[in-house]
């Protein structure tokens, strides 16, 4: 029996780029194209949440995937700013970093909002957007609100993350239950998936693995409410760029009417809907979704 080719990650080049407030940006450089991809990643991801895409296109295109500031490979001090549009900057920081004057910026999840960010900020650095299950802004005003959408939720989903942020014992629990949780979230998706749902299995406990280590897990839940704080949406008319909206039919965190104004208001912009989708369509739906990307 032959075994499966190892997988194109594993040719990731570590880097660093230092940014005028003196944060270390780590970031990851694969693939063997002249045109560049900035791979901008939902909060908590890294590489791994993008092998669909660099398997298909690693022979066409460099990417870039950098670690957000405060997590992982890319830790501040206590104190640092953590807002969207500094994550953009950051970004821009890693392409001047690589000699880059131009790419197309693929966020998902987060880095739709920071893709959008970058586009306003500095539009002679984007060449195109491909935008994955995303939002313009004020996240708590939709997540998990597919439907009917209540006001008061985003006040108590303030104060929930700043009780648990002062108790950092809670961590271990919900560490804890995060383990039992991804189980139970790939049985859920055997539902929508079927086997194709156990790929999902291991991105999740990597995933819980890395947000709940104590360097990482209070910014992490910062995050949330910087997510919350910022708005694009005044920006979407201005993007002249040509860009790829995506949604999953299933996605309760950032629900698909989100998408779709999204693809209304930027100009030049086509919306994908993925019926059999949900959070995780790339994963999921690599089939159709990778041939819109190229």
């Amino acid at each position: 029996m032959q075994s499966s080719p190892p997988s194109k990650l594993a040719n990731a080049e570590p880097r660093v780029a230092k940014t005028q407030d003196g944060v270390n940006i780590f970031y990851e450089v694969l693939g063997r194209g002249d045109r560049t991809l900035i791979l901008a990643n939902g909060l908590g991801g890294r590489l791994y949440s993008w092998e669909p895409l660099i398997e298909a296109l690693y022979d066409d295109y460099r990417f870039i995937v950098w670690d957000y500031r405060g997590l992982f490979g890319s830790q501040c001090e206590d104190g640092c700013r953590l807002s969207v549009r500094d994550h953009a900057h950051d970004a821009i920081r890693v392409l001047d970093n690589e000699g880059v004057s131009r790419a197309t910026w693929v966020g998902w999840s987060m880095g739709v909002q920071v893709s959008l960010e970058a586009a306003s900020l500095d539009p002679s650095r984007v060449a195109g957007l491909v935008l994955l299950n995303g939002t313009w802004g004020h996240v708590f005003s939709s997540a998990l609100q597919p439907g009917l959408r209540f006001p008061i939720v985003t006040r108590y989903m303030h104060e929930l993350l700043e009780w648990v942020r002062r108790n950092p014992e809670l961590a271990e629990v919900l560490a804890a239950l995060g383990k039992h949780g991804s189980a139970v979230t790939v049985g859920v998706f055997w539902l929508l998936l079927g086997r194709r749902a156990s790929i999902l299995g291991p991105m999740l406990r990597q995933y819980m693995t890395d947000i709940y280590k104590p360097e990482n897990f209070p910014n992490y839940l910062w995050l949330f409410q910087e997510l919350d704080a910022h708005s694009a949406y005044h920006h979407l008319p201005n993007i002249d760029v040509p860009a790829l909206v995506v949604s999953g039919r299933f996605d309760v965190l950032t629900p698909p009417y989100q998408s779709r104004e999204i693809a209304r208001r930027i100009p030049d912009a086509e919306h994908l809907h993925v019926r059999n989708g949900s959070h995780f369509v790339l994963i999921e739906r690599p089939e159709q979704v990778l041939p819109a990307v190229k």
